[in-house]
């Protein structure tokens, strides 16, 4: 395997450029603007899932903010080399468009940022993927914005406003988020997906707002090649309280039933279960 220029070494859990240590120029302009994007991934055996999807994201999130690209071969390389000899664990790729001035305006010598972290595999409860999850509805909604909309850009203060919404001693394990209008969006960290009671897998559109994981899309993949009928489009609240069954899902927790949002209950089905099998797949 071809390897990177200063590749992350197994001294740290942090690189910079490729260089291990914590230490990011204040200047950064993902530190002074959130002018930048970030990929959360799993490691299983030493590899990272659905790696080749991650790399996508970057490489389309660049080019609509304007960050200059990194070579894919570098940052292949690079987490290729975080994630060798590690069995369970969670790599977070977060890339700028590097330091400059002061004003928004970018300079065109700016060089792109690569802050890479390892992590210890969470250990949520087996029960929230076995039994399901409790969701609350957000009171804090997800602003529109075309230019953004799909991206996991650095601005992330809804979300952070949205979970700070619940305590641990609520028995709530993910808020639901709307937009203005009343149209579900998705969780706080997850994707939503509604089988309706017309046999249809249905997942809110990201035209206007939210964020297109990457589990979300290899769902869609799957569920396509099974011959299901799936639907991306503006779904409303009131439809998806009508769902037969409710799941989320990221990278990380993988699928995560929904058994209820509010008084709202719902059953963990067979097109949730057989979802999870698919998830457990992946690679």
């Amino acid at each position: 395997m071809s390897r990177a220029v200063n590749p992350p070494q197994e001294t740290g859990t942090c690189w910079v450029n490729g260089v291990a240590g914590a230490v990011v120029d204040v200047f950064d302009r993902g530190l002074q603007y959130g002018d930048g994007l970030f990929e959360v991934m799993a490691i299983k055996d030493g590899r990272i899932v659905l790696e080749d999807y991650h790399l996508q994201n970057l490489a389309e999130g660049c080019e609509r903010l304007f960050i200059p690209q990194v070579p894919v071969k570098l940052l292949r390389s690079e987490l290729q080399s975080a994630a060798e000899s590690q069995a369970r664990g969670v790599l977070k790729l977060i890339l700028t468009r590097g330091s400059g001035d002061r004003g928004y305006r970018p300079s065109p010598h700016a060089r792109a940022t690569r802050i890479l972290s390892r992590h210890a595999w969470p250990t949520y409860p087996p029960g929230w993927e076995e039994r399901g999850i409790h969701v609350r509805i957000c009171d804090t909604h997800w602003g529109h914005n075309r230019r953004l909309a799909g991206l996991k850009h650095l601005n992330r203060l809804e979300q952070v406003l949205a979970q700070c919404e619940w305590g641990e001693q609520d028995n709530i394990q993910e808020g639901l988020m709307l937009d203005d209008e009343g149209s579900v969006i998705g969780g706080t960290m997850t994707n939503v997906f509604a089988w309706l009671s017309h046999g249809v897998l249905a997942t809110p559109s990201l035209r206007l707002a939210g964020v297109a994981g990457v589990l979300r899309r290899y769902i869609l993949e799957r569920a396509e090649q099974a011959g299901m009928q799936t639907r991306i489009a503006s779904l409303s609240l009131a439809e998806l309280m009508q769902a037969r069954e409710i799941f989320v899902c990221n990278s990380i927790i993988g699928v995560w039933p929904v058994v209820a949002i509010g008084h709202w209950k719902y059953a963990v089905g067979s097109v949730t279960r057989g979802v999870q099998i698919w998830v457990n797949e992946r690679s």
